[in-house]
């Protein structure tokens, strides 16, 4: 076959993976020792061997979640999460193996913690760098990839919608194949189809070496003739990729999974099963247990505030729903003269009457909200996620909002990524709802943990998410 494609990097993926291997080691290495320096510590051969053991332990936990993969389609947040995970479960092995051959007083805790946090930066550093190359790279056409996409449908047209606005990817579109009239192609309004024939024209270029990867992107009825396709592109080397329609069922977190010989996809799934749900579950003790400590002052003085002004209990308990629509009580400062838990609960308004003085400030500044972090800690709910809304109202807009309770799929959170883009407190018109769960949903479909750090800050800094609080 003769090609014609080219690029600096092309041929040499194997290169980059050893290059991140290398850079990798050295970060590992160079954070211990420039640890050991900056508190004075004398580099013994203690430190080499808890250097080398933990290379060793990084390199295989990172083969095995395959981190040295491509990682040209994903976006940043994921490959720094992988190598986020990696290294901390490295961390409890190390202080394991310390223990065990009791060696643990020969290291220092102040360096260790230094070690083990200046690597995590390390780590995401570098790899910003590596992306930030080989995207400028491949918007120079170097290292890029061609694509053609078989089928003039809305799957085709969204496919090369999606690789226009990621030129850091690096991949061309050759062209667009339909063997079907032209009566029955989708029209392209959004980006240029490029026709290029059909199914014949489109092996031809195959055999010649000129496309690398094929997204087939025909309608699931076709099955009979995308296998005909398929054993036809058999005869070829290039990459074979097909689209199934499932957007048509508005996926929420879809990914592929296995049955026995059996491939499946999720259609409605939570994005916190298997290693990211113990992720999240780490994040949710280690800040929580920080924030904890942090706020038990505070929290005292405004349970105090609370008993001084107005008569009944320092903290309110409603029923709301969490995990998988199970029933809840969550926690609050009592910012009102009621405690409203039945099957009609009027939300608040502007200038509520029912709100104390005490009460309305700590609305305002969601202070009301710091004892639910007690019930992050015993696994009820997350720091980041959906806020739960009052049983009354889910049982009155799960009939109204199409995937309504999509958003219990996950824990429900203090914070989240509606309330840090203004869509909290009254919900008047059902367009305001519509808009909180259309955010609860894109968190579920986009999260990582980059994702909930984002939202945590803004909590704290951004100026959205104290809007419309009432």
């Amino acid at each position: 076959m003769k090609g014609v494609r080219g690029g600096v990097l092309r041929g040499h993926e194997d290169a980059v993976g050893a290059f991140q291997r290398v850079t990798d080691s050295v970060i590992i290495i160079a954070t211990h020792w420039a640890a050991c320096k900056l508190y004075g510590e004398l580099w013994r051969p203690a430190m080499t061997s808890a250097t080398a053991i933990a290379l060793v332990l990084f390199f295989f936990i990172s083969e095995f979640r395959g981190l040295y993969k491509p990682w040209r389609a994903e976006r940043l947040g994921k490959e720094v999460q992988a190598a986020t995970v990696a290294w901390i479960l490295v961390v409890p092995l190390l202080v394991f193996a310390a223990f065990a051959t009791k060696t643990s007083t020969h290291f220092s805790r102040v360096i260790s913690v230094s070690w083990f946090l200046s690597t995590v930066v390390g780590l995401a550093l570098v790899r910003g760098i590596i992306r930030l190359v080989l995207r400028e790279l491949r918007r120079m056409g170097h290292n890029t990839r061609t694509y053609a996409v078989l089928g003039a449908t809305e799957c085709g047209e969204r496919i090369i919608e999606a690789f226009n606005d990621r030129p850091w990817m690096g991949y061309r579109l050759v062209g667009t194949y339909d063997d079907r009239s032209l009566d029955r192609h989708h029209q392209f309004t959004k980006v240029d189809a490029k026709p290029g024939g059909g199914v014949n024209e489109l092996l031809k270029a195959a055999h010649d070496g000129k496309v690398d990867a094929i997204y087939i992107a025909l309608p699931l009825r076709a099955e009979a003739r995308v296998g005909e396709i398929l054993r036809a592109l058999a005869d070829t080397t290039v990459t074979v990729h097909l689209i199934a329609d499932f957007f048509t069922f508005d996926l929420l977190h879809g990914r592929w999974g296995q049955v026995g010989s059996l491939p499946v996809v999720s259609i409605y799934d939570s994005p916190f099963s298997g290693n990211n749900g113990w992720v999240k579950r780490l994040e949710d003790i280690v800040l929580g247990s920080i924030i904890l400590a942090i706020i038990a002052v505070p929290m005292l003085l405004v349970a105090i505030a609370i008993k001084l002004e107005s008569k009944g209990p320092v903290f309110f308990r409603q029923r709301r729903y969490g995990l998988n629509g199970k029933s809840i009580r969550v926690l609050k400062f009592r910012s009102m003269t009621v405690c409203e838990d039945g099957p009609n609960v009027v939300q608040a308004k502007a200038n509520d009457a029912r709100v104390t003085t005490v009460g309305r400030f700590i609305r305002r500044t969601s202070i009301d909200e710091l004892p639910q972090f007690i019930q992050v800690l015993t696994g009820e709910m997350s720091i980041v996620g959906p806020r739960p809304h009052a049983v009354a109202h889910n049982e009155q807009y799960r009939s109204l909002i199409h995937g309504y309770m999509l958003r219990h799929k996950v824990k429900p959170g203090i914070t989240g990524w509606a309330q840090v883009n203004g869509f909290r407190g009254e919900t008047d018109k059902i367009e305001k709802m519509e808009n909180r769960v259309r955010h609860d949903l894109d968190y579920i479909h986009n999260w990582d943990l980059l994702l909930d750090l984002k939202i945590i800050f803004l909590t704290i800094f951004g100026s959205k998410t104290r809007s419309n609080a009432h």
